[in-house]
């Protein structure tokens, strides 16, 4: 199976949950607004977000598949089923552990995590509350995130693509229960809960029918269960780095009222080109870099990742050139309803803006990183998602605290921050890929590169020129700027896609494997 089809397949489903996830947020927006009582739910729902990016996106997965697949491969379906069974024991042993733990612990952990609301009588006690609902979430990533690990081996990544949606499905839902915001904020987050366990139910049955059935028994540190650890604990720390550079960012911005609710409307805009490309191309490509490795095929490893690489990039800078060139424009657009008001908006777009130039820094992280993990390197990944999170940390709590003393808005200062801790990360994997002989890129790619460049200019251009006329273009789109940007942004994509061919950012011949499979 090709790695454009591996990635059409889990874009596609993962392109159904994000559509979900949009208009779920537009909703839960409009519900909250952005004040006390959605700076609360966002912060209750960040480890949420942390533990699905951290293990249902692939950050467990890919340090899990590869040593799945070899024990398949080399011992066959019941040695593989043992490993999968003892790590499914001994996971949910510890996260099950960790939930109550921080259950307890929460009024502790709060004062990191939203120590600017810790005075506040009200809202800080409810973003404990929130958060103490929203924990057992962490339990059932973990295993839905081994269930996927399992299908994903199989070659099978629809179910495991699907199951989000079952998380929009649900806050949905909770959204339009309560009378006021602070009803709203606890159904919503109850219903965190209980999509995590919905998820779990499905890749369970998933698992189930291709007849490998894991059960729930005592844990036992077997060598294959330390094995799995080995390179798992490495491997999740290595591909949450970004993650926890959002959790770090958003512990600063409690500081500033209002500044998490911003941070977190702009994040599920940037996210959604990292979802449906980062994550999808990384899980498509790391079942081949592990039996190219396995094989010692350099030949194969180098076309690739050479395709991940090219891939990655041909779908991502152009959509951190339309995040840059029209953050106002969308945000607006998308999110201004109900309690979110057009200076939210206005305020978004500086966290936008910014976020936009790192986008291809967080999607290729998520593509050179299984370049080490099918190697069973998870350590050195690790190292460098650390220096990552340090250059966060001391930039953002930098910039933040200068332009607040100088009178700004301080929450931009962490979104360039984490941007830069982004590309720090990126590069590091580069190199230590290049230097180790694992990886080098092509002409034909490098060439690539030039040309996505070049056709993402024009689409910035074009977009920026668009964003103009936004208001006249909305006169014959039924005065509705929500339909406007809509139009715009399909405009977008088609332009893109003429400035793709024209240029060889994409190719025709790209397309026809994922036909012919």
């Amino acid at each position: 199976m090709s790695v454009l089809r591996n990635t059409l397949t889990q874009s596609s489903w993962t392109f159904g949950s994000r559509a979900l996830g949009f208009l779920r947020d537009i909703i839960i927006l409009a519900k909250l607004g952005a004040g006390p009582v959605a700076d609360a739910f966002f912060t209750a729902l960040m480890f949420p977000n942390l533990f699905r990016r951290v293990f249902a996106e692939g950050a467990f997965a890919q340090a899990f598949v590869p040593a799945y697949s070899r024990t398949l491969e080399a011992e066959g379906p019941e040695a593989a089923r043992q490993v999968a069974e003892e790590t499914f024991r001994g996971l949910f042993a510890v996260t099950a552990l960790l939930v109550i733990v921080a259950q307890v612990a929460m009024p502790w952990i709060m004062i990191l995590l939203h120590g600017g609301y810790r005075n506040d009588p009200v809202h800080f006690p409810l973003a404990i509350l929130l958060t103490q609902i929203t924990m057992p979430y962490l339990s059932f990533m973990a295993l839905a995130a081994l269930f996927s690990g399992v299908l994903n081996s199989g070659g099978r990544f629809a179910m495991s693509a699907g199951a989000p949606t079952l998380l929009n499905l649900s806050l949905l839902v909770a959204a339009f229960i309560g009378n006021d915001n602070y009803e709203v904020a606890k159904s919503l987050a109850v219903a965190v809960s209980v999509a995590g366990l919905l998820q779990v139910i499905l890749l369970w049955y998933g698992t189930s029918r291709q007849k490998i059935r894991l059960r729930l028994g005592w844990p036992k540190l077997t060598p294959r269960v330390k094995r799995v650890a080995a390179l798992a604990i490495p491997g999740t720390i290595a591909a949450s780095g970004m993650q926890i550079n959002i959790l770090v960012s958003q512990a600063l911005a409690s500081f500033e009222e209002g500044a998490k609710s911003w941070l977190y409307s702009a994040d599920r805009l940037y996210q959604l080109p990292l979802g449906l490309v980062g994550v999808a191309v990384g899980l498509a490509i790391l079942p081949r870099l592990s039996r190219a490795a396995r094989s010692d095929s350099q030949a194969e490893s180098q076309s690739v990742m050479d395709n991940g690489v090219g891939l990655a990039m041909a779908l991502t800078v152009p959509a951190a050139a339309a995040l840059m060139a029209a953050p106002f424009l969308f945000i607006d657009s998308f999110f201004t309803r109900g309690d979110f008001t057009s200076d939210d908006a206005r305020r978004t777009a500086l966290a936008l803006f910014h976020f936009g130039w790192g986008v291809p820094a967080f999607v290729l992280i998520k593509v050179l990183a299984p370049g080490f993990f099918a190697r069973e390197d998870t350590r050195t990944p690790m190292t460098y998602s650390l220096i990552s999170v340090g250059v966060n940390t001391v930039l953002g709590a930098g910039l933040f605290f200068f332009l607040k003393s100088q009178g700004l808005f301080g929450f931009p200062g962490l979104a360039i921050a984490t941007s830069t801790a982004a590309w720090v990360n990126a590069g590091l994997l580069f190199i230590g890929l290049l230097t180790r002989g694992w990886y080098k890129p092509g002409t034909p790619l490098l060439k690539r590169l030039v040309s996505v460049l070049i056709a993402s200019t024009a689409l910035a251009a074009l977009l920026w020129y668009l964003a103009g006329v936004s208001g006249t273009i909305a006169r014959y789109t039924f005065d509705s700027k929500f339909i406007a940007a809509l139009v715009i942004a399909l405009a977008g994509a088609i332009a893109y896609g003429g400035f793709a061919f024209l240029f060889g950012a994409i190719r025709p011949s790209e397309l026809k494997p994922a036909r012919k499979e």
